[in-house]
Order: C-alpha cells, then structure tokens, then sequence
C-alpha cells in the first residue's frame, strides 16, 4: 500500500534542509496545518499513512496534542523516527510501525484521523488503501490527504524526465479521478482543493536555494555526482511546476456516521 524502498540517509537529511527538519514532502510544517485545518485533534487517535521520519507525528503530537501512529514500509525510516521521539520527548505520544505493503494490520473503527502526505500518489492500488483507510476510521472520522495530482492526458515529456530525475515511482490522477475513488470508497463530504499557486512560487525560491547556498552541504553530503543530480532534479521540478504539469492537490472524506 506504499511505495517501495527508495529513501536512504543522504537524500533525507538534504530533504530535511529544505522543507525542515522531519519533514520529506514540501511545505513542512505549514502543509500539515493545511492537512488538519479544523480538524479537532487534541487527544484524537491519528494514523499517519508513509511517516517517513516523523516530522509530521511530531507536529500533530506536540503542538496539536494528538496521539499519533506513524506506518512505513522502510525499517531506517522507522527506526530514525523512534530515536527523534524519543529525544524529542514524544514516544508517548507518538509510535511508528514498520508495516508490509498490503492492507491496514488495524482494527475496524480505530482511528479518528487518517492522514497521507505525498504518500498515496505513490500507490498504485488507491482503491484499496482508501478502501483501508474508510475501515479503520471511526464513524465520522475523516480521511485527509495531500498530493501531487496530473493534468489530463498522458503525462509530458516533462513529466517523464522529472519522475526519472526523482528515483521515485510516481502513480499520480487527476482531481477528478481522486473525488470519483473517494465517492466509490464510500466518503461522504468531499473535499477537494488545488494549491498549487504557493509551490509554484516556492519551488523556484528551493531550486536557487539549491544552487547557492545549499549547495557546498549537499556536496558534502551526497559528493558531486549526487548533488549535481539534486540540483538538476529541483530543476525539472520546477518545470513541471511552472508549466502545469503537476498540482499540489488536498482532499478530505469522511467516513459516514455518527462520532462515538
């Protein structure tokens, strides 16, 4: 249900440079306050599909007050994101499962948020882990999402050259496509919303950020084949950015019910 292994330690710690610390998708912070918007969370159980190395469990347990469980399928991951909550102060608060790609090793009507960010975009098989996703929510819990979302049509030649500049398997849809999947699933209450206008600004500010500054670490970190491909990866990216290519996409469903 997740993607396969594909981080290793160079690549999370430049990550980490440029959208903070914990954090493997953009926006950090800021984007997981875009997730929960409204969202009542203090005490609530929180499932947080791909937790990577934390950040976001972080964010929800310490400033938010939920109780987080964090799944990913690569073990360095799972491992890094204990020792962090474990410095931070936050183990009880937060715990993280290295779990197989398949269906949720969860109980019916566990959890009272859901939660993947920039996870399910990866995800082949989407009906099932929205299908997952519905089962062990709580009635009237809500699944919230953030990922990146294609434009009709096949993918450009853009596209094509970004995802192999990335080292990533990408299985991306279109707005369209996500609200159809939630309504198969059985969500009520969709909620769908394009922001890509701020990334498109951002990921320009990265890319020279890449360049310049960042650039003597990441030469450190990775040496200069790997930071040369970083730099030209951040490039491609704001390509497909800039052009439309690609869009940064939120959705939200909630599962039928009345909250217990």
């Amino acid at each position: 249900m997740t993607r396969g292994i594909e981080y290793h330690d160079a690549m999370t710690n430049m990550l980490e440079l440029i959208w903070g610390t914990g954090f493997m998708t953009p926006g950090g912070e800021g984007n997981i306050a875009n997730m929960v918007e409204g969202l009542e969370l203090h005490g609530r159980r929180v499932l947080d599909i791909g937790c990577g190395i934390g950040g976001p469990a972080f964010v929800l347990a310490s400033k938010y007050g939920a109780k987080v469980t964090g799944t990913d399928i690569e073990p360095q991951l799972i491992d890094d994101a204990r020792i962090r909550a474990e410095r931070l102060g936050l183990s009880s608060h937060c715990e993280f499962v290295k779990v197989e790609p398949g269906p949720l090793d969860f109980p019916d009507n566990t959890f009272d948020v859901v939660m993947a960010a920039g996870v399910i975009m990866t995800v082949d098989d989407k009906e099932e882990i929205l299908a997952e996703a519905l089962r062990v929510l709580k009635p009237g819990g809500t699944l919230t999402v953030y990922d990146w979302m294609k434009k009709e049509g096949k993918y450009s030649e853009d596209m094509l050259y970004w995802f192999k500049m990335e080292r990533i398997t990408y299985s991306m849809k279109t707005f369209a496509e996500y609200e159809a999947m939630l309504r198969d699933a059985g969500f009520a209450d969709i909620e769908l919303t394009d922001r890509s206008d701020w990334y498109r600004q951002r990921v320009q500010e990265e890319y020279e950020q890449i360049k310049s500054e960042l650039y003597p670490k990441m030469l450190e970190v990775l040496g200069e084949k790997e930071a040369n491909h970083f730099v030209e990866n951040w490039r491609s990216m704001v390509v497909v950015c800039v052009n439309g290519d690609v869009f940064q996409g939120y959705y939200r469903g909630r599962k039928p019910g009345v909250p217990s």
